[in-house]
């Protein structure tokens, strides 16, 4: 079942329109919000998508702020769909309580662990449920998309794309987490959403998921060499994932970046391009 979801805010960009939506979602069980940026080829036809997963702590306002996205998606006709990072207001304990769990941490998972299970299932919601939502109503083709992110985004888009190779054109990542079950951000979340379980942690691990099945797809990996979190982030282990499964890979270090968005804006015209010759 679609709820429709509802206009919150538009505005003009590039001429483009730059929007937010809320919207019912079933998967989640409450109200979930997510930005679309609509370049102004999409008037005269439906034209592809970019999914854009956002890191922990961040909106969906975050990527539509800060990474100037906006300008080369309406150069290179893309469409920019950008969901929230978790649930929010749903009053659960400990909801509030730490940076990795909870608001703004979903770390893209589908809970399975009292009381996140019945809201938590962002996997599902944004790989399923809101490719779904968007193609009901939006002017985007439904058979062109692809996906990328930042940090937890990041490993949520190279997850989504490893996962379903088919369903994505292309997938990059901005300093993604590289092995969730193995750092101190991730191995708290995934206890907490999936229990003790190390296997179900596996599923959930982007350098576990390549070293067991890699993809068709050419990764575009960019990570800044002075990132503060990169004990975090473990970039090696996907390296290696990578090598040893034969998984292509384009890893660009990047000399005095950090973590920021003013390094994700400095390297995003790159990405859309990378995105946009796979879509066309």
């Amino acid at each position: 079942m679609i709820n429709d979801p509802q206009l919150v805010t538009e505005v003009k960009s590039f001429n483009g329109l730059q929007r937010t939506y809320e919207h019912e979602s079933t998967t989640c069980d409450c109200t979930m919000r997510f930005a679309v940026f609509l370049p102004e080829q999409s008037a005269q036809r439906p034209v592809p998508a970019l999914y854009w997963l956002s890191g922990l702590t961040c909106t969906e306002e975050n990527f539509v702020l800060k990474s100037g996205a906006q300008r080369f998606a309406a150069q290179l006709g893309l469409a920019l769909i950008i969901p929230d990072t978790s649930p929010r207001g749903l009053n659960l304990p400990g909801e509030d309580e730490h940076m990795e769990i909870g608001t703004g941490a979903s770390f893209y998972v589908n809970a399975i662990e009292h009381p996140w299970a019945p809201h938590y299932q962002m996997y599902d919601y944004v790989t399923q449920e809101l490719v779904t939502t968007v193609n009901s109503f939006l002017p985007v083709d439904a058979k062109r998309k692809s996906i990328s992110g930042h940090s937890m985004g990041g490993h949520g888009a190279l997850l989504a794309g490893l996962r379903h190779p088919d369903q994505y054109a292309s997938v990059s990542a901005f300093a993604p987490i590289c092995t969730a079950s193995q750092s101190e951000w991730g191995s708290k979340a995934l206890r907490t959403y999936l229990g003790d379980d190390k296997e179900l942690w596996r599923q959930y691990d982007v350098s576990k998921v390549i070293s067991q099945n890699s993809s068709h797809h050419t990764l575009l990996i960019d990570q800044g060499n002075v990132d503060p979190f990169l004990d975090q982030l473990r970039p090696n282990d996907l390296k290696v994932a990578c090598e040893a499964s034969g998984q292509k890979l384009v890893y660009r270090e990047q000399t005095g970046y950090d973590h920021s968005y003013f390094f994700v804006s400095t390297f995003i015209e790159d990405h859309l391009r990378f995105h946009a010759a796979a879509l066309a």
